[in-house]
């Protein structure tokens, strides 16, 4: 509550200062404002693959930190597929609302697909899918926000944009963060409840299965929430890009 009067306040007064260090003429415009917002939202989702799969992969299925990283390479692979094709051939044909939205969709489709993990299930069968079509997902909608997040603006406002989108990252993941790890343990403590045998190791480890998919299905949610928004805030029409405002650096 206290972090909604203090948001609002600060809005408030950003609209009446005579100068503001966050211009709502930056946040306004249909494409940047729904980037920002799909940077957040997709952010705070994101860790629903950074944090539990990781605790999946080292603690229920065994792998070594290094195992672990390696692991991840598909999904990177993915995400620079669809990254440096998306800014290349689709934002200037299409816009940015058709390959945001639909990157959100498959960023959702891979977290249901990490729902279906269990105690001892393969990672080629069972893991590596979802890696793969959360990674195409995240690639369209990392990549395509970070150019649509500072094009248009004046000069002098080339610094917020940027900052914005950076920013919102670290906000979402913070947010996503605590979130999630809040319901993978009220859903782990729910299902040792239940057990007949909630100290047996495997009873642990089935709980720990179970908090990971609750977390997986929140993600998901939090990834179609965002392309619902950003399916209805973003426009097609695509500002020109100021030659004299340098592109954000990811």
């Amino acid at each position: 509550a206290a972090a909604v009067v203090l948001l609002a306040a600060f809005v408030i007064i950003e609209i009446k200062v005579a100068h503001p260090l966050l211009p709502m003429r930056v946040l306004l415009d249909r494409n940047r404002g729904g980037s920002y917002l799909g940077l957040t939202l997709a952010s705070m989702a994101l860790f629903g693959v950074f944090l539990f799969l990781t605790y999946y992969l080292q603690t229920t299925l065994g792998y070594s930190p290094v195992m672990t990283g390696i692991a991840f390479l598909p999904m990177i692979g993915a995400i620079m597929l669809t990254a440096t094709t998306s800014t290349a051939l689709l934002l200037p044909r299409i816009g940015a609302r058709i390959p945001v939205t639909i990157g959100l969709i498959l960023g959702a489709v891979g977290m249901v697909l990490f729902t279906q993990l269990g105690v001892d299930t393969s990672y080629v069968t069972h893991v590596l899918p979802g890696l793969l079509v959360t990674g195409l997902g995240l690639g369209l909608v990392f990549a395509i926000s970070f150019e649509v997040g500072t094009m248009g603006v004046e000069k002098h406002d080339a610094g917020v944009a940027s900052a914005m989108v950076n920013t919102t990252q670290q906000v979402g993941g913070s947010i996503g963060t605590a979130l999630l790890s809040t319901i993978f343990a009220t859903a782990v403590a729910s299902f040792l409840t239940t057990a007949s045998s909630p100290e047996s190791p495997m009873a642990k480890a089935q709980a720990a299965v179970h908090g990971y998919s609750v977390a997986f299905w929140w993600s998901a949610l939090i990834f179609l929430v965002a392309a619902v928004t950003c399916g209805l805030v973003m426009s097609s029409r695509l500002p020109e890009h100021d030659p004299d405002v340098p592109r954000v650096a990811v």
